[in-house]
C-alpha cells in the first residue's frame, strides 16, 4: 500500500462539517495510505488562517474563497450550499432595519459569506440613510450581544437560526430568502479548499476520499454519531440533526453544474459590489 506524507486537513466543529468529515476522523472508510492531521476552528478563524496559507486542505467560506483564488481552489466535494439554508437578521422585538441612521450590526466575520449577503442586501434595498457600524465577533456571540443591546442587529448563521426566536429575539431579514428569490440558485455558504501548489493526483485522491466520507455519514448517520455532538455548540439533538439535514445535501457529494452556477455568481456579484477582486484562476483544482 502506498504511503503519503501527513496533510493537515482543518474544519469547523459545526455538526455539517463533523458529519461530512466523521468517517474519515474515526477510520470508517479506508484512507488509501493518506494521512491527516485534523484541526477545528469556527469558520472565520480558517479564513483568516487561510491567508498565511496554513492548511493544505481547509474549509472556507465563500466570501473569503473569493479574496484568496490565487492561493487555493476548490474541491467538488464537502461543500455547503442549498436551499432555505442562508443567514438570518435578527433584532430585540420591534426594530426594523431602517429605525436609526447608525444601527450596530454584528457579523459572524468580514470574510464570511453571511456579511456578503448582507452587503449585497442593503445594497438591493438602497437603505441610503443607514450607515451601520459593523462589528465582527464570533457567530455564538452574536445573538447574546443583541439581548444585552451591544448590538442593534444581528447576522445569525449555523445553530443559530434553529433557537433565536426561544431567545427572545425576532426575524428581521431572511438573506438566504433574498438570495434565491434573486438568483434561483442555491445560497453558496462553505466550501473546501485546497492549495493550487497540490499535485493533481493527489488532489483528486483526496477529493474522492472526500466524497466517501460524506457518502458514508449519508448510510450511517448514526455511526460515530458522539463525535458530531462532542463538538457541537448547540447539544440539543434535534437542533444537530437538523442542523445536518439544512446544510448536508447533495451538493456535499458533488457541487454539480447549478451549484457551480450559484458560485459563480455569487464572485461576480461581490466583485461588482467591490468586495473581492476576481482572479483569473479556474475555480475548481481538478
Amino acid at each position: 500500500m502506498n504511503t503519503y506524507k501527513t496533510y493537515r486537513l482543518a474544519f469547523s466543529s459545526c455538526p455539517n462539517d463533523t458529519f461530512i468529515f466523521k468517517a474519515i476522523a474515526n477510520g470508517l472508510i479506508d484512507l488509501k495510505g493518506y494521512a491527516f492531521d485534523l484541526v477545528m476552528e469556527d469558520v472565520e478563524t480558517l479564513n483568516q488562517q487561510a491567508i498565511k496559507g496554513k492548511y493544505e486542505i481547509t474549509k472556507l467560506s465563500f466570501a473569503a474563497f473569493g479574496t484568496l483564488m490565487d492561493q487555493y481552489a476548490l474541491l467538488r466535494s464537502g461543500s455547503a450550499l442549498g436551499e432555505g439554508c442562508g443567514p438570518l437578521i435578527i433584532s430585540l422585538p420591534g426594530r426594523q432595519l431602517d429605525d436609526s441612521s447608525a444601527p450596530v450590526i454584528a457579523v459572524p466575520g468580514l470574510g464570511t459569506t453571511a456579511f456578503h449577503l448582507f452587503r449585497f442586501y442593503m445594497d438591493e434595498r438602497c437603505f441610503k440613510s443607514v450607515q451601520p457600524r459593523i462589528v465582527p465577533m464570533g457567530f455564538e456571540k452574536i445573538i447574546p450581544a443583541v439581548l444585552d443591546k451591544k448590538a442593534d442587529f444581528g447576522v445569525i448563521i449555523h445553530e443559530g437560526r434553529f433557537v433565536y426566536q426561544t431567545m427572545g429575539t425576532e426575524l428581521r431579514a431572511d438573506l438566504g430568502q433574498w438570495w434565491e428569490e434573486q438568483t434561483n440558485l442555491p445560497i453558496p455558504l462553505g466550501c473546501i479548499a485546497v492549495k493550487r501548489e497540490m499535485a493533481p493526483e493527489i488532489v483528486r485522491d483526496i477529493e474522492t476520499l472526500i466524497r466517501q466520507s460524506v457518502n458514508h455519514a449519508f448510510a450511517h448517520p448514526d455511526k460515530a454519531y458522539n463525535y458530531i455532538r462532542s463538538h457541537a455548540q448547540e447539544l440539543d439533538p434535534d437542533v444537530i440533526r437538523q442542523h445536518i439535514e439544512l446544510y448536508v445535501n447533495d451538493y456535499s457529494k458533488q457541487i454539480g453544474e447549478k451549484g457551480e452556477k450559484a458560485i459563480t455568481t455569487f464572485l461576480e456579484k461581490a466583485s461588482r459590489s467591490g468586495l473581492i477582486k476576481l482572479s483569473d484562476q479556474p475555480l475548481f483544482a481538478c
